[in-house]
């Protein structure tokens, strides 16, 4: 461990910087966080930088949509709602939604 990467950790450490529990991915040194930047105390590399693939999120119908905002509005209701027959009623509709939420989504 060179005394540049020492003094610089140091640093770190008293601006605030913590102690990673993971090695150094290239020598296994201890390494040191601050702000994002990770450092290493023995050979001073960084882990390379790689891009994360994005994953493609299926669009969503506007018939699922408008059945998940009714859902949601049903499920107010069900919260609120003291009566118990009506409760049931709110808990049937919400079952019939749930279930043409997930045809809609099979088809897709």
């Amino acid at each position: 461990m060179s005394k540049d990467l020492t003094k610089k950790a140091a640093e770190m450490l008293l601006q605030g910087a913590t102690l990673l529990s993971e090695p150094c991915p290239y020598c296994k040194g201890v390494r040191v966080m601050k702000d994002g930047h990770a450092l290493c105390t023995s050979c001073g590399r960084e882990p390379e930088k790689k891009e994360i693939p994005q994953v493609k999120q299926e669009s969503e119908s506007p018939l699922t949509a408008t059945l998940e905002k009714k859902l949601t509005v049903l499920s107010k209701e069900l919260e609120e709602e003291k009566d118990h027959a009506k409760q049931q009623e709110i808990l049937k509709s919400i079952n019939s939604l749930l279930e043409t939420i997930e045809k809609t989504k099979n088809r897709q």
